[in-house]
């Protein structure tokens, strides 16, 4: 016992140390673009290059790219956000989701915003997005404000962002430096949406190579997961944890057994499937490290959830342990993860387009 409790401290030393190069994530509404100041958008300078990240740049990314084409861009984001997300708190949950969705599937460039095309189907009808993902009437109205005030500058990935950013840190969550200067896509992908999106029941062995075809580790893994602090999900999501969960006709056995019984009132065997229930049960509006706890006491809503634990993986049990511990060091962590998925694959510089309205190509 004592050698695990060393290894765990050292852990979580070192983990602190890794992340205290790049993120502040902290909560606060500092929005600017960054003149020094400490703020989103703040830190130093201004070139069009942004900090490291794990050894990384990404070229033609900055965190002030839009200080002088359109400087109130963050501002007008924010706006909307906060009436949006005062009118229906699972908003923010609906937001950041869409960011992830649409890194997944071809990078981050606004292809899950696209309708149908003649040339291609919307990614809005995949598995993991019909019936599901939602917030694009709230991007709609950003992105009509900014066309407003700054026609055809700020692209819709960028959009997806900042209202990813913004509104984790409405919620309560880490605030942290955003590189801007994403292309929105000319195209979309519905094999590419149903393949790379990894599914509520995934094993932990399935949401690994997940992610690392990303680009991303088990760090990123969990860190990202984290984002079910807020949000609901679909019985259709969980209603095989209770009834059926490897074949036997049996619930899962890492279910805690009251909350087992809760999520059967929700979440018949029979029906129900659209019926929702909180992915953090105790506070699903706002952005902390409970979820964490609650998988440490078996009541995470979803198999992708819980197997983060029970999944016996040394790394990312050890994770979800110390971000129940710390939630400094979850915040950390979650803002340079964010960081990172938003920057898979980029298109930037003459590729892909500035459209004018996010939902279809100029």
């Amino acid at each position: 016992m004592a050698s695990f409790k060393l290894l765990y401290v050292t852990f979580t030393l070192l983990t602190l140390l890794s992340s205290s190069t790049f993120c502040l994530g902290y909560p606060g509404f500092n929005f600017g673009w960054g003149h020094g100041g400490r703020g989103v958008g703040g830190g130093s300078g201004g070139g069009g290059v942004s900090r490291p990240i794990d050894g990384q740049r990404f070229s033609g990314l900055s965190p002030r790219f839009y200080s002088q084409s359109c400087p109130q861009a963050n501002d007008i984001v924010i706006s909307v956000l906060k009436t949006a997300i005062s009118k229906d708190p699972r908003m923010a949950a609906s937001l950041i989701r869409l960011h992830f969705h649409d890194c997944f599937v071809q990078g981050c460039d606004a292809s899950v915003l696209l309708d149908d095309h003649p040339t291609f189907t919307s990614e809005k009808k995949s598995v993991p997005n019909k019936n599901s993902i939602r917030g694009f009437e709230v991007i709609d109205e950003i992105k009509a404000k900014l066309e407003q005030a700054c026609p055809q500058t700020v692209s819709c990935a960028d959009i997806l962002a900042l209202a990813a950013r913004g509104s984790t840190v409405l919620s309560g969550g880490p605030n942290w430096e955003l590189p801007l200067g994403r292309r929105d896509s000319r195209k979309a992908s519905l094999n590419r949406s149903n393949k790379n999106i990894p599914p509520p029941n995934s094993t932990i062995q399935n949401l690994v190579t997940s992610f690392r075809r990303q680009g991303l580790n088990e760090v990123d893994l969990v860190s990202l997961s984290g984002a079910h602090t807020l949000g609901m999900a679909r019985c259709t999501t969980f209603k095989q944890r209770l009834y059926n969960q490897n074949g036997n006709n049996q619930p899962d056995s890492t279910l805690e057994r009251s909350y087992y019984h809760d999520l059967k009132g929700v979440c018949p065997k029979t029906g129900g499937d659209n019926n929702i229930s909180p992915l953090d049960l105790a506070s699903p509006v706002t952005f902390d490290n409970t979820y964490f706890k609650l998988i440490m006491s078996g009541k995470g809503l979803l198999t992708s959830d819980q197997v983060l634990l029970s999944g016996k993986l040394g790394k990312t049990m050890q994770l979800v342990k110390a971000f129940a511990d710390d939630h400094t060091l979850f915040f950390n962590h979650f803002a340079r993860s964010m960081v990172k998925m938003g920057n898979i694959r980029l298109v930037t510089g003459n590729k892909g387009e500035v459209r004018k309205n996010c939902r279809r190509i100029n």
